[in-house]
């Protein structure tokens, strides 16, 4: 009976060092999940009747392939650093304070676009609070509250975009055209403070190699990057 070859190309993803902000320096591919791979092209080779395939890593041109032990073969952990950890950790309240102020649309304006933006928005921020506080949980870090308010006395400012007390009254206070205004500039604001913690956390040395961490600080920069723009416009209609 002829004996097949089978190529499988086990290629890891390189994700190059990033520095400064997302806008400035593009990564060209997503680190390769939660594992680090091994080596380079190998090939199945499965083995007579009764016994098992083989893994092989085949030569250079003019040398024969040579298998490939077992151990080299298994996965390793990529490993998550503090900066992971204390930008999941921050995001949680900066996340909790939107949600802090799309609680104050319904008693303050009846603008159906801020509205659905303001429902959208509670939706995916309670639905990404979820998904920080179980990453910190399954490795065993500490989970902060998911309310703002613990953040609002002497740690606001040091959290970029986040609403000082101040900020927080005046928009409480508003209603009207006045509110709508004031909660898109002031959500503007907040959204692009999530951007620069996103960039910082990919200035970090080591930081964002995790897949799952990666995924969330991009989409996180890709979403408020769209909602900014949104916002602009919904600013620009009323004026």
């Amino acid at each position: 009976m002829p004996r097949f070859v089978y190529a499988v190309i086990l290629a890891g993803l390189t994700l190059t060092g990033c520095t400064g902000t997302r806008s400035a320096q593009q990564p060209t591919s997503e680190p390769s999940g939660n594992v680090a791979p091994e080596g380079g092209a190998r090939v199945v080779q499965p083995g007579a009747p009764g016994e098992s395939p083989r893994v092989v890593q085949p030569g250079a041109p003019g040398e024969g392939s040579r298998p490939l032990n077992e151990s080299l073969l298994t996965a390793r952990p990529m490993p998550y650093t503090e900066a992971d950890v204390a930008f999941m950790q921050g995001m949680i309240g900066h996340h909790a304070q939107a949600l802090d102020m799309t609680a104050l649309i319904a008693d303050r304006t009846e603008r159906q676009d801020l509205i659905l933006m303001g429902r959208r928005m509670e939706i995916s921020q309670k639905s990404e609070i979820e998904l920080m506080q179980k990453w910190l949980r399954d490795r065993d870090e500490q989970v902060p509250e998911s309310t703002a308010h613990h953040m609002m006395h002497g740690h606001a400012e040091a959290m970029p975009g986040m609403l000082s007390l101040a900020q927080m009254k005046e928009l409480e206070d508003a209603s009207g055209d006045e509110f709508y205004r004031l909660w898109l500039e002031y959500m503007i604001q907040h959204h692009q403070g999530a951007i620069i913690m996103v960039g910082e956390l990919l200035a970090s040395e080591g930081a964002a190699q995790e897949t799952d961490i990666f995924r969330f600080a991009d989409a996180v920069e890709e979403d408020q990057t769209m909602e900014i723009q949104r916002m602009r416009q919904m600013l620009a209609n009323l004026r």
